[in-house]
């Protein structure tokens, strides 16, 4: 996601996206240590959109 996507988002859609992402996190690296992937740049990809969402959201929480 690119950050100008991110500061759009709701506090609640953060949230949501978050634990969203983190599952598919969860569920690559799992299929990548049974098989390996044909593109694992995926996972460092899907990390730091996780990355990018805790950012905003801690940055948010900071304000208030």
């Amino acid at each position: 996601m690119k950050q100008n996507e991110i500061t759009q988002l709701s506090d609640a859609d953060l949230k949501s996206r978050i634990g969203l992402f983190e599952e598919q996190l969860g569920k690559m690296k799992l299929s990548h240590r049974v098989t390996p992937m044909e593109n694992p740049m995926q996972i460092r990809t899907l990390r730091k959109s996780i990355a990018r969402l805790k950012t905003e959201l801690n940055k948010r929480n900071a304000q208030a």
